[in-house]
């Protein structure tokens, strides 16, 4: 049963959601706060934090941050706009997805039941591309003999490119493969995770050999020459 973190100022919205997701299998623990957030982030450790962007005193982009600091579990923004600005900062400080309320309680079920699929072990093989080691087996990844730390996001995104070495991905491929999404408008969620990916996986994150783009299409995955 997956254990969540639930942090959302507003009591209506919490209380529902917290009953909402209790009925679909989960366990959820609440805060109501930013601060309150991060204690039981430390003190209890869910396996995924679904986090509201306004919040008082401390706001979901900076408790984002902070939790990535230190640790790579998976998380979901609640935002009350769409608007570009807020995902995007929102995807840059780190998180794997975003709902905009009002939130409907079967789409964040299945928002949340995709991220965390994204962890699940797959078939036993092991690829290498430069100093760069993907083990399908134990769903990790290593540069130059170190762990990278990656979200189950980027590591679903590295795998899905890694099947396909050389080949163009469009976004609106990677949004199925990676994010599971029906809806193919969102490419803000593919551009915000190959950044935060090339900045973990490349020696010039600016300068990417890697992962390449392709201009008016996507992304592909060079095979080191």
């Amino acid at each position: 049963m997956p254990f969540l973190l639930l942090i959302e100022d507003d009591d209506a919205i919490r209380t529902g959601l917290e009953l909402a997701l209790t009925r679909q299998g989960h366990r959820v623990a609440t805060a109501a706060s930013g601060e309150d957030g991060l204690r039981l982030f430390k003190e209890q450790r869910p396996d995924l934090i679904v986090l509201d962007v306004m919040l008082p005193g401390i706001d979901g982009f900076e408790v984002c941050r902070r939790i990535r600091r230190t640790d790579q579990l998976p998380i979901i923004l609640l935002t009350a706009r769409s608007d570009d600005i807020d995902v995007v900062v929102g995807l840059e400080s780190g998180a794997d997805d975003y709902v905009v309320k009002p939130v409907q309680p079967r789409v964040l079920d299945a928002r949340i039941r995709a991220v965390l699929r994204r962890g699940e072990r797959e078939s036993s093989d092991s690829s290498a591309y430069g100093t760069v080691v993907i083990d399908r087996a134990a769903m990790t990844v290593t540069k130059d003999g170190q762990d990278l730390q990656l979200t189950p996001t980027e590591l679903r995104l590295l795998l899905e490119l890694s099947r396909r070495p050389g080949q163009a991905l469009s976004r609106q491929q990677l949004l199925r493969l990676v994010w599971e999404h029906d809806y193919l408008g969102d490419s803000r969620l593919v551009d915000a995770c190959v950044q935060r990916l090339r900045a973990k996986v490349e020696d010039v994150p600016s300068a990417p050999t890697l992962i390449r783009t392709v201009r008016g299409v996507g992304y592909r995955l060079d095979p080191p020459a």
